[in-house]
């Protein structure tokens, strides 16, 4: 099934495509999407950079990272729920590890919701937990949610 995903980099040339995949994969209810000017003015930034994900042509997922001396933060990474469970997640954070380590980084860190069911996806990528925040996310109905930062060595 992965050779029906193509993965690429991309600029802010790309910023439809993502925002279609950011609109479609954040749970509203969680507040967690990214504005387009919020993404565009993350893409201007030096050391940032973001791998697109395509699943027969289908814009399907992005991973939206950027690098600080020797770490890389994955800053966002989502996945379309048409295409979830088909490896696309785990190809995301490949590339990301791959350009990471081209760049000479040593570690990737990330910040999830306690309850995000992609904590699977980092755990099985090899993600280890590092710190809890708690009370550091606000849903829209009021209720707050534990950050969890993870963290991967190269």
């Amino acid at each position: 099934m992965t050779d029906r995903i193509d993965i690429r980099e991309a600029g802010a040339e790309a910023l439809d495509e993502m925002m279609l995949t950011m609109n479609d994969a954040f749970d509203p209810g969680f507040g967690e999407a990214w504005t387009a000017s919020q993404s565009l003015s993350m893409l201007s930034l030096p050391g940032v950079w973001l791998s697109l994900a395509r699943y027969d042509g289908e814009a399907a997922g992005f991973a939206l990272n950027r690098i600080a001396v020797d770490e890389v933060e994955l800053l966002l990474l989502a996945v379309r729920p048409a295409h979830r469970r088909l490896g696309i997640g785990l190809r995301l954070i490949e590339q990301t590890s791959r350009i990471a380590r081209e760049q000479q980084a040593s570690k990737i860190h990330l910040e999830v919701r306690h309850n995000n069911p992609a904590l699977q996806l980092y755990v099985n990528a090899g993600f280890m937990l590092i710190g809890r925040r708690s009370g550091y996310y606000r849903g829209r109905d009021g209720a707050v949610y534990d950050a969890l930062t993870l963290s991967c060595a190269l």
